[in-house]
């Protein structure tokens, strides 16, 4: 979301954007031109190695180099075809609010200064991108050892713009939620919602691990694991900060949030480890500070540090019995728990962010005609609306795709291992 206009006073205004700009009015801030290029950068340290990292650790070994191609092309893909056409539908100027119009595909028409800010339009443009490269890679955690690498391509593919981009639009464009005062600052519904309700249905429609739940499907490098979350971590000063989309005291505030937050979820999840099985673990670590920095992410520019410490405490708790929920009780195959952390997370978020930006707890105050109920209701709403969105969409894409190539390798494959198998895949063919 727009921050910038969150932090001013009593964000009033709604998270709509409008393209047209006039030059000679605002001039591009170098300042503000550096930070986002710098937030750019440190998003995708984020995807290329962070996400590559953390989910690669949490493998075991035979299949550590198909989690990091995987990563690798979804961001690749993902970033052409944003220049080619998923920019312009989720920020091109549309009347009716679901998706965008055509007049930036390529990025053609450009405007010099991006909606009344001080950043060239272009800067934004390379910003969002690091945006719709890291949210489809964050699905791989939940098909790692079992997926097809040309499927998850394709799929990711189609998948990035008829859900991540219509759903950008609606929230962060000039779309139909944005119109109705829901707000997600820096990702919360656009990307840990979408991603995480994609990705259990993706669980669900592949299948189980040979081996899971009654075999110990361990992570082979819990080191790397750790490096890639730290990674993670420092990059999502980035993601979160560089959404007030300049050098401001907003960006300052929802870096300091995105801290905090993660640091005492981490704390949390390692004392309920300590509590539950006398022992704090590097991968419970890890993983609560992922939980903390995905639910503070939709608030981080719209609560204060005391909020975002209670946001911190409420993912570890949340997030974690997420995960027994969904693998011990229900058996459902998430592998690296994308669901239970990125979208419970997010959708936790998104919602406390209509609790905490009262001005009275700290917040940056509602909109005019807003009040705690009705943002809380609205917000909830949003994440309804966009989780059942993604689950529907994803299942038809999914399908489709599968038509043309199979989801799932072959049982030796899987016994392999898909460094050796899909690693080396031969392009379409369906026999390899």
């Amino acid at each position: 979301m727009f921050r910038k206009l969150a932090a001013a006073a009593a964000l009033s205004a709604v998270p709509a954007v409008a393209h047209a700009q006039d030059a000679a009015e605002v001039m591009p801030d170098s300042g503000d031109t550096a930070w986002i290029l710098v937030s750019a950068a440190l998003v995708l340290l984020m995807t290329l190695p962070g996400l590559g990292l953390f989910y690669g650790g949490l493998v075991r070994a035979k299949n550590f180099l198909s989690v990091f191609l995987q990563v690798g092309a979804i961001a690749a893909v993902a970033s052409v075809l944003w220049i080619a056409i998923g920019y312009t539908l989720a920020f091109g100027d549309v009347s009716h609010g679901y998706f965008g119009g055509g007049q930036h595909a390529m990025l053609a028409n450009m405007a010099d200064v991006y909606d009344g800010l001080a950043i060239p339009e272009s800067t934004f443009a390379l910003f969002q991108m690091t945006f719709a490269a890291i949210t489809p890679a964050l699905m791989v955690g939940a098909w790692v050892d079992r997926a097809r690498f040309s499927w998850v391509v394709l799929f990711c593919a189609i998948w990035g713009l008829v859900v991540y981009a219509p759903v950008a639009h609606w929230i962060w464009g000039t779309g139909w939620l944005a119109d109705r005062g829901v707000l997600d600052f820096a990702g919360g519904l656009v990307v840990h919602t979408t991603a995480g309700a994609s990705a259990l249905v993706i669980a669900l429609m592949l299948g189980k691990r040979q081996g899971f739940p009654t075999s110990a499907l361990l992570p082979h490098a819990p080191g790397l694991t750790m490096l890639g979350s730290v990674l993670l971590w420092v990059g999502w000063f980035g993601f979160n900060g560089g959404s007030a989309l300049g050098s401001s005291a907003g960006a300052s505030n929802a870096i300091l949030n995105t801290h905090v937050a993660a640091s005492v979820a981490a704390l949390v999840w390692i004392l309920i480890e300590r509590v539950s099985f006398g022992k704090p673990t590097t991968i419970g670590f890890a993983t609560g500070a992922i939980a903390g920095l995905a639910t503070i992410t939709p608030a981080a520019g719209f609560v204060s540090p005391g909020a975002a410490i209670l946001i911190g405490i409420l993912a570890a708790g949340v997030c974690y019995y997420a995960i027994q929920l969904v693998k011990m009780k229900l058996h459902v195959d998430d592998s690296l728990d994308v669901f239970a952390v990125h979208g419970v997370g997010g959708m936790l978020g998104s919602i406390l962010l209509g609790v905490f930006m009262a001005e009275n707890l700290g917040g940056s105050g509602y909109a005019e005609g807003m009040t705690m109920g009705s943002m809380v209701s609205g917000q909830v709403i949003a994440v309804v609306v966009v989780a059942l969105f993604s689950v529907v969409a994803t299942a038809i894409i999914a399908k489709a795709v599968s038509f043309v190539v199979p989801m799932r390798v072959t049982e030796d494959d899987e016994v392999q291992g898909l460094d050796i198998s899909s690693h080396g895949e031969r392009g379409w063919d369906l026999d390899s």
